[in-house]
């Protein structure tokens, strides 16, 4: 379906879709950064909340995103991950994704913070 078939409804939806999309992927790389450099910080929490908020809509909608009937009702049939990625590849997209978080909130609980050094010229 083309973007000149869409209601603006559709059109708006899809927008605040990818939108949301792109924030979920970029609380997953915070995530994957601070358990790489074993970082501890708010916008660890709230990146954290974020994929927590994503999974319990995924759990809501048993495996699929539970606005896919809106979506639908509003003129657009075709699902986010199908318009960047074939058929296959898009059913996989969510329990991969899934896999991923869920092995990061992992190497962030195993991975401990740092110890920050004292900064010079300061007791410890």
């Amino acid at each position: 379906m083309r973007w000149s078939d869409l209601s603006s409804r559709a059109k708006g939806f899809r927008i605040a879709h990818t939108a949301w999309s792109i924030g979920q992927l970029a609380c997953l790389a915070y995530l994957w950064a601070c358990a790489f450099g074993r970082r501890r910080d708010r916008p660890l929490a709230a990146a954290i909340t974020f994929l927590g908020v994503e999974g319990l809509a995924v759990v809501v909608g048993r495996g699929d995103c539970p606005l896919g009937g809106l979506q639908r009702q509003w003129g657009d049939p075709v699902p986010l991950f199908e318009l960047v990625l074939p058929p296959r590849a898009a059913k996989a997209a969510v329990p991969v994704l899934t896999a991923v978080s869920l092995a990061g909130l992992v190497a962030v609980a195993a991975r401990p913070p740092r110890r920050r050094a004292p900064r010079r010229g300061h007791a410890a």
